[in-house]
């Protein structure tokens, strides 16, 4: 790995977003809360996670991940309230086919996550920069279940 390659992928923003992530107190009472892990790196989210009438109402996460996966839970968690479940989970195939497949960068109102594109080279990483989503796809559906 080229030193240029490494300053892309850590960028300025990239590291503005790791250190100031959103939503990081846990919720007294989540309707679910779900914990995701990166087998690989060891990174993990926990997300609180509350819905009503079918949106995101109220959103927590504990992100212990590197500052890729912190990055992308910073973005999540300053566009996650309102959205829909359906609305999420395009995200999280919309950000993994971007890693994985050279897809374009998810839509708005996760836009925001177009800022990882650099990772796409680093596959060891891409599970990291996946957990916040998978985890508030995951409560979503704990949620619709019940």
């Amino acid at each position: 790995m080229a030193d240029s390659d490494l300053m892309n992928l850590y960028s300025t923003r990239i590291l503005a977003l790791a250190a100031d992530i959103p939503m990081t107190e846990r919720l007294e009472t989540p309707q679910a809360s779900v914990k995701k892990r990166a087998p690989l790196c060891g990174s993990t989210v926990t997300v609180d996670l509350n819905l009503s009438d079918g949106h995101v109402s109220a959103f927590a996460q504990d992100v212990k991940a590197c500052a890729l996966g912190q990055a992308a839970a910073s973005v999540v968690g300053a566009n996650i309230v309102g959205t829909s479940a359906a609305q999420i989970k395009t995200a999280r195939d919309q950000l993994r086919d971007m890693l994985k497949s050279d897809g374009p960068a998810p839509s708005t109102p996760f836009d925001g996550l177009k800022v990882l594109e650099p990772a796409r080279e680093f596959k060891n990483r891409h599970a990291s920069i996946l957990l916040a989503l998978e985890a508030s796809l995951e409560a979503t559906e704990q949620i619709e279940n019940q």
